[in-house]
């Protein structure tokens, strides 16, 4: 009777980012997979610190008013509002007046700014990426329900321009964030690993 030896590698997984060889395979292939695990975590780290400088821009050109986004002696420092001029012009969907109400508000202009700040710093230093993937998410929602994308036109009746009625870069920004998390990108380039072994943090999942 013959015995058969089944082939494949037996695998486990590693943390986020795939199954790498165990038992019985070559030391070139355990090479080769710890060499795709490698290149896979430094794309994910790439990943984050390029949506990392997207927020942190966005909030300092808001908040110093550098002549892009924000003209020139009209950012937040200088007694601009960061909301008033985005929120005001919202001109489609069902929240429509809702977000007029909270243009310019001080408490929307504080939270909006911290959201900002926040999301890009945590990107920036790579923890607490579950929390910033939860809090980024719901920034997005809300911009996306300002602009609105279902509408095909505007309440003036003007053509909205959307150029698809469901996923925008709202929903994908969002959509990298949560990536991002569960792949644990802020373990390379960044204070990831050191971060979850602090003590609050291990009997708290949650806040990796």
């Amino acid at each position: 009777m013959a015995l058969h030896r089944d082939s494949a590698p037996r695998l486990h997984w590693t943390n986020g980012f795939g199954p790498v060889p165990k038992d019985g395979t070559s030391t070139e292939a355990i090479g080769r997979e710890a060499g795709g695990t490698a290149v896979l975590a430094r794309t994910a780290a790439a990943a984050r610190l390029l949506t990392a400088s997207t927020f942190l821009w966005a909030f300092a050109d808001k908040a110093f008013g550098w002549g892009y986004a924000t003209p020139a002696g009209r950012g937040w420092t200088d007694g601009g509002s960061p909301t008033r001029g985005f929120l005001s012009g919202v001109a489609a969907g069902p929240l429509e007046s809702v977000f007029h109400s909270w243009a310019g508000a001080w408490w929307a202009d504080w939270l909006f700014m911290l959201g900002l700040l926040g999301i890009g710093a945590a990107l920036a230093s790579g923890v607490a990426l579950r929390i910033t993937a939860v809090a980024g998410t719901v920034m997005m929602a809300l911009m996306w329900a300002a602009e609105w994308p279902p509408a095909r036109h505007l309440s003036d009746g003007a053509p909205s321009m959307s150029t698809n009625p469901l996923v925008d870069y709202h929903v994908l920004y969002a959509a990298l964030l949560v990536v991002l998390a569960v792949a644990g990108a802020g373990r390379t380039w960044g204070l990831g690993r050191w971060w979850e072994h602090l003590p609050l943090v291990r009997g708290h999942r949650w806040l990796r």
